[in-house]
């Protein structure tokens, strides 16, 4: 059973029933909490928040900490640095603070870029330990994000946009410095993933960096309107 649950496998394929029952999952654990933690006070708002956070978080290092005991361990694929990865490493700072700031920077990072690896998973390991982590991981991230938009309160503004934008900015130059240094492809700054995702559509390198930071504010920007629209709502 132990060797099942670790070994590697790629029994999971994209856009058939397993995906569709995994994001069917997701969207009904994640909004039965969301809908149930509202009607409690503060306090356990704030600790089921904190526990959601931490989990996603120490997913990642046990993660990272079995492949390092099992031998298995690249540092040129295996870092948590991978954005994903970094998010969930930080999440917890924001759970913790619940300070706006974080909050905003975090809040398109995570809903643009981790909802893409929903929708275009590269993981196609299934029903063991790293497809687990990678859906647990992504999907908690953005159920965490709507959990603070939802539960804590919290809404993006349109300096939010910027923000957000200038956070992945800089979180792109320390990955090019990495990747260098490393010889490795974090955030993929030096080629495509080696299985299909929207970067296909944007050509070769380095043409789809430059379209995904042409697109990247307009993207926010329509993930904003839905707030831009119901402020005065709220």
């Amino acid at each position: 059973m132990t060797d099942f649950f670790l070994k590697e496998n790629s029994n999971f394929t994209p856009y058939t029933s397993q995906h569709l029952w995994v994001i069917f999952l997701i969207l009904l654990i994640g909004s039965s909490i969301i809908l149930w933690t509202r009607k409690q006070k503060k306090s356990t708002q704030i600790k089921i928040g904190n526990i959601v956070a931490f989990s996603i978080s120490l997913t990642v290092i046990f993660g990272t900490s079995l492949k390092l005991y099992m031998g298995s361990f690249n540092y040129q694929e295996d870092l948590p640095f991978h954005l994903c990865s970094f998010l969930a490493l930080i999440i917890p700072i924001l759970s913790t603070t619940r300070k706006f700031l974080y909050y905003e920077i975090l809040f398109f990072l995570i809903i643009a870029g981790t909802s893409q690896s929903l929708i275009t998973p590269d993981e196609y390991n299934y029903l063991n330990f790293p497809f687990f982590r990678y859906w647990f991981v992504h999907g908690g991230l953005v159920f965490f994000m709507m959990y603070a938009t939802f539960v804590y309160k919290m809404r993006p503004t349109l300096k939010s946009v910027g923000k957000s934008f200038l956070g992945m900015q800089i979180y792109m130059i320390l990955m090019f410095v990495l990747n260098y240094f490393l010889g490795s492809n974090y955030f993929y700054t030096n080629r495509k993933p080696n299985v299909a995702t929207l970067l296909d559509v944007f050509g070769e390198w380095p043409q789809y960096v430059f379209i995904v930071e042409l697109i990247v504010i307009p993207y926010f920007l329509l993930l904003y309107l839905p707030f831009y629209l119901t402020r005065k709502k709220v």
